[in-house]
């Protein structure tokens, strides 16, 4: 009997790729395999036939040649048949879901390490160099990563025979998982080295060096490839991220790239106005405050803030006054603040406009 061609028997396409093939075959492996057609000769047949149009489709140089000789292009025998042979093919389709045949490499990436750095508000405006200490693993020095002792090796695991996977059964499924014991490295260590108990890694204390730039804020990271835990089984080392944190300064409080700084003044400065000094990250500054200046005026310094990492300018520096009301009096400048009180009173409400303000509001409230 001749032959059907490939493509008409698993349902696809000429063009059609790998995993539209994979996917063709899964379907009518499910439904006509002698597992679950028994003593069906014709599902038998099938079976074998979608099979053998699997195996060639899925060979690129297979398929190269049947496009372009048909079947005389192709060794028949080739596809052999069988129910052991859906499983190997079978668990080939399912390779990529359970960790099979694209999972047999043991090299692990090292994790990656954090370390939080507390710095000042100067060291974060003006940038700095520190150094830090920080707990790694790294490669032992004794059996220099191998886990073995000196003068021995590890040896090839006896249950996956040295392939990092172990096959399992289940009815007509055949599924690869990483093998149990030597967790998918295909070795095992038989002595191990007394430093690093067969680990490989030891724990260790290295010191960096690490330069913070200017701008940073607090919670910004700052990444240094390589410097985390080394790779496992020759894999790429992590990285480290600083993870910087701010302490509270004394006088200012960071707000993006703005300062601010309560400045508290005096009752006569307040009302007669004048020329203070203020400090600021770089010094001093001079500001000039204005007769008859309220608590809560904000005088802004442009270009006294901090230049963020991400700016291109400097923000300011803003000064929030506080009048401040003078305490332990003596009985002369209680007597003078009396003296001014009655002066106030009896030139009216002029000199308290917002006092005034106040009342008339709150007089139109009560009457409502």
């Amino acid at each position: 009997m001749s032959k059907r061609d490939y493509y008409h028997v698993l349902g696809v396409s000429r063009e059609a790729d790998e995993n539209t093939i994979k996917k063709a075959y899964r379907k009518l492996a499910m439904k006509y395999h002698p597992d679950r057609n028994a003593g069906d000769v014709k599902s038998e047949e099938m079976f074998k036939e979608a099979k053998e149009a699997y195996e060639v489709l899925t060979d690129p140089n297979k398929r190269a040649a049947y496009d372009q000789f048909g079947h005389a292009g192709v060794d028949a025998n080739a596809a052999g048949g069988g129910a052991q042979g859906f499983s190997d093919a079978f668990s080939d389709i399912f390779g990529d879901i359970f960790g099979g045949r694209n999972s047999r490499s043991n090299m692990h990436r090292g994790s990656d390490l954090r370390y939080n750095l507390e710095i000042t508000l100067e060291q974060a405006a003006h940038g700095t160099e520190t150094k830090i200490r920080i707990p790694t693993m790294e490669n032992c020095e004794t059996c220099h990563g191998s886990g073995s002792k000196p003068g021995s090796s590890p040896k090839t695991c006896p249950t996956c025979n040295g392939h990092g996977q172990v096959r399992m059964q289940q009815g007509f499924f055949s599924i690869q998982q990483t093998c149990p014991k030597c967790h998918g490295s295909g070795k095992v260590i038989v002595n191990p080295c007394t430093s690093c108990h067969g680990n490989g890694r030891i724990k260790q204390q290295k010191t960096l060096n690490v330069k913070i730039p200017e701008g940073v804020d607090d919670g910004d990271r700052i990444r240094i490839s390589g410097e985390g835990e080394v790779g496992i089984n020759g894999g790429p080392p992590g990285d480290l991220y600083v993870v910087v944190h701010l302490s509270a300064h004394s006088v200012f409080r960071r707000d993006g790239d703005n300062l601010h700084y309560e400045i508290p003044i005096s009752f006569t400065l307040a009302a007669l106005g004048g020329e203070i000094e203020v400090p600021t990250l770089d010094g001093h500054a001079k500001i000039k405050v204005p007769e008859e200046t309220q608590t809560g005026k904000i005088f802004r310094l442009r270009g006294k803030g901090i230049k963020g990492v991400r700016s291109h300018d400097k923000g300011d520096l803003l000064c929030h006054v506080v009048v401040e009301t003078p305490v332990k009096l003596t009985a002369r400048q209680k007597e003078l603040l009396e003296e001014l009180e009655l002066i106030s009173l009896r030139d009216g409400p002029r000199h308290s406009p917002r006092a005034k303000s106040w009342m008339d509001k709150a007089r139109e409230f009560f009457s409502e």
